[in-house]
């Protein structure tokens, strides 16, 4: 299940899709942490594919854990048997994704890939930036890259990554763009590894229902609004229980005035694949963000449709920091500040408006840079 290139580095074998393989794997593995709700994607919560130590790339990921990596003959019988039957349907379906790749291979010319941190040397001309694999995966990141490239005839190496102020700290990068609230965003600021973060664009959850929609909330841009006429007409709608989900929950409901739950609001304790599975069963609402959704549309999800995207309290704000080259030596400050230019000046960010993510018609990216002190916007 696992090869290793030149640089040492595990890439799995299965892909992206590989669930009961990839669960199969962490369920005995000694160095699994489970990583933060928002960059989990498997409905398994112990999968390789919601651990800290993976490293996406444009067909798979990598192990950085290497020290506890977990060798075939140290997994259990049962699943070892598992793994065998899912390898065995893997190397059924080579020739299918070999047939794809060559398909692919026009279109991923055009756009910048994420590319592993590991390959990428700093040189002058070359500026390096990391992201959270949302802005990567909703396509906003390469399609800014690509336009950057072409006005400036600088060379981008963009890396999707869960932890990108690790890279940053190590100077393996020179700009970070993730959310606001990233767990490191600020002790890297305030420690003085990154120059003070600005608002760049923000990605943003859905609030996602049934395609017959019977509290007829499609299109809505009050949430609230749509939240109490969900419950004015007792519409099933199932609680994603994540701690930021909940919050924007109890949010909704005080401000629609905090209607008696009984009957229509469902809270079993279920999060993420859980609750979006319970909400298909029960055709009720839900609120997930559109990353997954994309990834999963094409899967068992399917029945549920975006409804609500269009109000602020869906999105989430991202932000870029420039790596502080007096901390950080090798860095690239120049460039990374030139390209932070870039993105704040009006017409990129009118441009961030006109992103979309395959499949869905709303516009889901939000541009952020007015939220800015004065003093740092263009003219």
């Amino acid at each position: 299940m696992w090869s290793k290139d030149e640089t040492g580095a595990l890439t799995f074998e299965g892909g992206k899709e590989s669930w009961g393989a990839a669960a199969a794997v962490a369920a005995g593995c000694g160095s699994f942490v489970p990583d933060v709700e928002e960059e989990m994607v498997a409905d398994d919560e112990r999968s390789c594919y919601n651990c800290r130590y993976r490293r996406w790339t444009v067909n798979s990921f990598t192990c950085q854990a290497q020290r506890g990596f977990m060798s075939f003959e140290d997994v259990p019988m049962h699943r070892r048997k598992f793994l065998a039957l899912a390898t065995t349907a893997l190397a059924a379906g080579s020739s299918l994704l070999a047939k794809s790749t060559s398909a692919q291979a026009g279109d991923a010319a055009a756009v910048p890939a994420a590319r592993s941190h590991r390959a990428v040397a700093a040189h002058p001309g070359l500026l390096r930036v990391a992201s959270v694999p949302t802005a990567v995966e909703g396509g906003v990141l390469p399609s800014l890259i690509e336009s950057f490239e072409s006005q400036t005839g600088l060379k981008v190496a963009l890396t999707a990554d869960d932890d990108p102020y690790t890279l940053a700290k190590e100077g393996k990068v020179d700009l970070v763009i993730s959310h606001f609230g990233h767990r490191d965003a600020e002790a890297f600021v305030m420690k003085g590894f990154g120059l003070w973060p600005q608002t760049v664009f923000s990605n943003q959850l859905g609030l996602f229902g049934p395609a017959s929609d019977p509290a007829k909330i499609r299109g809505m841009s009050n949430l609230v609004q749509a939240f109490a006429r969900i419950a004015e007409t007792g519409s099933p709608y199932v609680l994603d229980d994540t701690k930021g989900i909940r919050y924007l929950t109890e949010i909704l409901w005080h401000a629609a005035g905090k209607p008696a739950k009984a009957g229509w609001f469902i809270d079993r304790g279920v999060s993420k694949g859980e609750a979006i599975a319970l909400a298909e069963q029960q055709k009720a609402y839900v609120f997930w963000g559109i990353t997954p959704f994309v990834r999963e549309q094409k899967g068992t999800h399917a029945a549920l449709v975006p409804l609500v995207t269009a109000d602020p309290l869906l999105q989430r704000i991202m932000v870029s920091v420039v790596v502080n080259a007096e901390r950080v030596p090798g860095v690239n400050p120049d460039d990374a500040v030139r390209f932070q230019k870039f993105l704040l000046s009006p017409a990129t960010q009118a441009s961030i408006m006109k992103i979309r993510y395959p499949g869905v018609e709303q516009a889901v990216w939000t541009p952020a840079g007015r939220n800015n002190a004065g003093s740092i916007l263009p003219r």
